[in-house]
């Protein structure tokens, strides 16, 4: 086993540590064949390889430098780092609105782990608040953790938790609700949040950040106070997302829950609505409404919470060459519902329809969204769509696949009656479905165009 000095190195990156006497933590410049870097040793993932010594740099990235590249070491002193945050009392204004900060996990409530080399659920939402003091300009924050996990581990049980949560707190008589949740599955929990909580008199606001606290680049810290902000001030009483707008710190974007979603791995501005544009901007100065159809704030407790869900519910997206096994096994294994995201404007292949039929014939509820993301299931139009209708697959207007799949599972625990789930699906409830989309509900710059990079250029900063 390798000294504790030299945290989870080994192999050749150990020898080299071992022989310019540099241990983790060390504050060094190492020189290589290729050019100096300068920052602190880090401590190795327990699976890493052999061969690269870590350092973060004075930007605040981590960078690995190959072991046999290395030339010299020079220790310029030692400062182990201690990325714990101390949790802080807020400071009480009684004359600011009181927010209630909820925590679910994700990457703005998180840490890297240097033993494993992962970002981890770390920090308490009290914590936040020792890492954003800028929060206590706005309100009153008061912070519960509900659950700490990544975003690919919430679920049903957790869209539940979080609901009932939010009803105990508007009972309460809380003037804003923020959720601190992980990006990748935010979209689906701010559908179910739309569903299983509706009325709301106050603004319910879902963030969460691309680049984790200890990053330079971070957008949590900005995320949050954007979110915050929204949750005390706005007249939105809406379940929102808020994220950034451009890739820049300019401003935020306020999604509606039910029409938006995560559209880029890595980029801050990963988060868009579509078929529609978004509620608003927020900026650290003020809220800018881009429409006036939303739910307005009131000053009453009322809401209704339904967090009724029925699990057995999946979505099936649509491939060429499709085998029927697919939708066999859902069958089979009694599955309730099926979304489709379906080609064009709602198709599947021929070798699919026994399958289908013997889906509907046993009860099952099976729904068609389209893959396009923008526009509508338009299945009257061609035979293969009036022929899959005759199946018993209902087209789902322009839901997204995800919200459907979330509307169903909501659907299907409010009742076992097929008629009053296809008139629970097909009645917009949080603007899941909408008359039409507007002409600038779908637009989309083709970076390289001449015409596009000149529109670029005159912001591209």
């Amino acid at each position: 086993m390798a000294d504790d000095s030299y945290k989870g190195y080994r192999g050749e990156a150990l020898g080299v540590l071992k022989n310019f006497n540099a241990l983790v933590w060390s504050d060094v410049e190492i020189k290589t064949d290729t050019g100096n870097f300068k920052g602190i040793i880090l401590p190795r993932s327990e699976t890493s390889d052999n061969f690269h010594v870590v350092i973060k740099l004075r930007s605040g990235y981590n960078v690995g430098i190959a072991a046999k590249r290395i030339k010299d070491i020079q220790i310029e002193g030692r400062k182990e780092a201690h990325y714990k945050i101390p949790e802080k009392e807020f400071p009480f204004d009684p004359k600011k609105p009181n927010v209630k900060l909820l925590g679910t996990g994700g990457t703005i409530a998180s840490r890297l782990d240097y033993r494993t080399g992962a970002v981890i659920p770390a920090f308490t939402p009290g914590e936040l608040y020792g890492s954003v003091p800028e929060l206590a300009d706005i309100c009153n924050l008061d912070t519960e953790k509900l659950y700490g996990v990544f975003s690919e581990n919430m679920g049903p049980e957790q869209w539940r938790g979080t609901a009932e949560a939010i009803g105990r707190e508007i009972e309460k008589g809380i003037q804003g609700i923020v959720v601190g949740h992980g990006t990748d599955t935010m979209h689906h929990t701010a559908a179910a949040l739309s569903f299983m909580v509706q009325n709301s008199p106050v603004p319910i606001v879902m963030v969460g950040s691309q680049r984790s606290s200890d990053r330079p680049s971070s957008d949590a810290a900005l995320n949050l106070m954007h979110s915050v902000k929204t949750a005390a001030e706005s007249d939105i009483a809406e379940v929102m997302v808020c994220m950034f707008g451009p890739t820049s710190d300019e401003y935020g974007l306020l999604h509606q829950g039910t029409r938006v979603r995560k559209m880029h791995s890595s980029y801050r501005s990963t988060f868009r609505t579509i078929g529609d544009f978004p509620i608003a901007t927020v900026s650290r100065e003020k809220i800018t409404p881009l429409r006036d159809d939303y739910r307005k704030r009131r000053n009453d407790k009322n809401v209704i919470i339904n967090t009724e869900f029925e699990d057995k519910v999946s979505i099936v997206y649509y491939y060429p060459n499709m085998r029927p096994d697919i939708v066999d096994s859902l069958t089979d294994n009694g599955y309730r519902g099926i979304i489709i995201a379906g080609t064009g404007l709602g198709h599947v292949n021929k070798p699919l329809y026994p399958a289908l039929k013997r889906a509907s014939e046993k009860g099952i509820a099976i729904y068609m969204t389209v893959q396009t993301l923008w526009g509508y299931v338009q299945m009257y139009v061609y035979d293969t769509g009036r022929d899959i209708m005759e199946l018993g697959v209902v087209p789902a207007a322009n839901m997204l696949p995800e919200v459907a799949y979330i509307k169903l599972g909501w659907a299907l625990g409010q009742t076992d009656d097929l008629n009053e789930v296809k008139r629970i699906m097909l009645t917009s409830i949080a603007n899941e479905i909408t008359e039409r989309e507007p002409s600038n509900g779908y637009l989309i710059l083709q970076g390289g165009l001449p015409e596009v990079e000149e529109f670029i250029s005159k912001y591209r900063k």
